[in-house]
């Protein structure tokens, strides 16, 4: 595997190897989503009519490396919409190249262009790796998510 790879945006070509990788970042959380949410996903990030939903991938010629979505939305508190940066995945033998970092400036780059300055996501606190890397690219929070059960 070189060191090179290319970030490009989610097309309806590849929609095999975002399976592959979608599978995997949900098998890494431990959770699994039946096949219509699969379609509906990929239909949405792939709708060019979509600016809400976006999701770009990192490829070394024809291996997929990793996958990025970003959910742009309102927020109450300022003019301007934000960035939700929803999944980040990179394949095992992608990890220490870049690959992570080169996907969330895909999506840096492109809140900056739609004007919104503000880019937030959320990880387990267990997830030292991927910290060790956004703690060097994004300010940690002292916010603690809730969910409906």
């Amino acid at each position: 595997m070189t060191t090179a790879f290319d970030i490009r945006p989610l097309g309806r070509r590849d929609r095999p190897e975002w399976d592959a990788l979608w599978r995997d970042y949900l098998a890494f959380y431990g959770a699994t989503r039946h096949e219509a949410v699969f379609d509906l996903t990929f239909t949405r990030y792939t709708d060019p009519d979509r600016t809400d939903m976006q999701a770009w991938m990192a490829w070394d010629g024809d291996r997929a490396l990793g996958l990025v979505h970003a959910i742009a939305h309102a927020h109450g508190w300022q003019d301007a919409p934000v960035t939700y940066l929803q999944d980040l995945f990179t394949i095992p033998e992608a990890r220490g190249r870049g690959v992570a970092r080169a996907l969330i400036e895909a999506v840096y780059a492109d809140a900056d262009e739609a004007g919104r300055s503000n880019v937030y996501w959320l990880t387990q606190t267990g997830n030292e790796q991927a910290r060790i890397l956004y703690d060097k690219i994004a300010q940690p929070t002292d916010f603690m998510k809730y969910s409906r059960v």
